[in-house]
C-alpha cells in the first residue's frame, strides 16, 4: 500500500468518525442525554422503593459540566496510557527487527 492510499483511509476514517459523533446531534433534535448512572438509580427505584444505598460518594461534583470534565479527562488519561504502550510494544517489535 502506498503513502497516498494510506492517507486517503486516515482521511475517511477521521470523516466516519465525525459523522458517527455528529450524526446523534443532528437527528435526535429532543433527545435527552442522561448517564447511565441516572437509569441505573430509576431502575432500582422502580423495581425497590426502600432501597438505599450501602454508601456514599466521597467527592460529589458540583454541576454535571464538571462531572462531564473529569469523565473526559478520565478517558484522556486512559487513552494516553493504551496509546502509550502500544507505542512502546511496537517500538521494541521493530527495534527487533532491525536487529535481525
Amino acid at each position: 500500500m502506498n503513502q497516498s492510499n494510506k492517507s486517503l483511509n486516515n482521511w475517511f476514517l477521521i470523516l466516519a468518525v465525525l459523522s458517527l459523533a455528529v450524526a446523534p446531534l443532528i437527528f435526535v433534535s429532543d433527545g435527552k442525554f442522561g448517564g447511565s448512572d441516572d437509569k441505573a438509580k430509576a431502575a432500582i427505584t422502580e423495581i425497590q422503593p426502600e432501597y438505599k444505598p450501602w454508601f456514599k460518594s466521597i467527592f460529589e461534583p458540583a454541576s454535571s459540566e464538571i462531572a462531564s470534565l473529569l469523565f473526559a479527562s478520565q478517558a484522556a488519561v486512559g487513552a494516553g496510557v493504551v496509546g502509550y504502550a502500544i507505542g512502546v510494544y511496537k517500538g521494541r517489535s521493530e527495534q527487533k527487527r532491525r536487529e535481525e
